[in-house]
C-alpha cells in the first residue's frame, strides 16, 4: 500500500505561518536561557611575558611561542575548567576541539584527550598570579605541581622555576 498524507485539516500545525531553515530571532530571556544551559567560552591567545610579541601556538603537534601565529587559529585557545580538580583549567584548541595542551615528559604536545587518568592530570593546571608580575599568569602543573608551564628556547616545557629568568618564561598573560 502507497504511503499517504492525511488530509489537509485533519491535523493541527499551529496558528503561524510555516517555514523551513528559517532564522528566529531569540527574545533576551530566551538567549539567556540558551546561554546559562550552553556557556560560550572566549577564545583567547595567551601572550609570553618576556617576548611580548610571541604567543603560545601549536605547530605540527608541538607546542611553542611565535610572533606573527598563522594561521591565527594555531594560537587560539580556550581556557576551560580543569579536567581534573576543582578550581583548575585545562587549555583547548579553538581549531582541533577535544585538543588540549599536555606535557609528556615535560614537553609540551597538542593531544586529542584519550579519557585516561593520566591525560586528565597532564593536561591540567592551576591558573595562578604571574610568577614575573602578578596581574600576568602563571600556570602550576596539577601532575607536578613544583613545575609551570614555561618557554625555553621558545618552545613550551614544564619545569621547575628557581630563578628570574625562569619565572619570566613562565609568566603569561591570557588575551583576547
Amino acid at each position: 500500500s502507497a504511503f499517504r498524507l492525511p488530509a489537509s485539516g485533519s491535523y493541527a500545525m499551529g496558528g503561524t505561518k510555516k517555514r523551513h531553515g528559517s532564522i528566529l530571532n531569540l527574545t533576551a530571556a530566551e538567549q539567556t536561557r540558551v546561554l546559562a544551559r550552553w556557556p560560550a567560552t572566549a577564545i583567547n591567545r595567551v601572550q609570553s611575558y618576556n617576548f611580548q610579541d610571541r604567543y603560545v601556538r601549536h605547530a605540527d603537534y608541538d607546542v611553542r611561542i611565535d610572533p606573527n601565529v598563522s594561521p591565527a587559529q594555531d594560537g587560539q585557545w580556550r581556557v576551560v575548567p580543569g579536567l581534573v580538580g576543582s578550581g583548575t583549567v585545562s587549555i583547548q584548541s579553538v581549531n582541533f576541539p577535544g585538543h588540549y595542551l599536555r606535557h609528556y615528559g615535560f614537553d609540551f604536545r597538542l593531544e586529542a584527550n584519550d579519557g585516561t587518568a593520566t591525560f586528565a592530570a597532564d593536561s591540567t593546571f592551576r591558573q595562578v598570579a604571574g610568577l614575573a608580575n602578578s596581574s600576568w599568569t602563571s600556570f602550576q602543573s596539577y601532575s607536578h605541581p613544583d613545575r609551570y608551564i614555561r618557554h625555553y628556547a621558545y618552545l613550551l616545557r614544564l619545569d621547575p622555576v628557581s630563578d628570574a629568568q625562569s619565572r619570566a618564561d613562565a609568566t603569561f598573560r591570557v588575551t583576547s
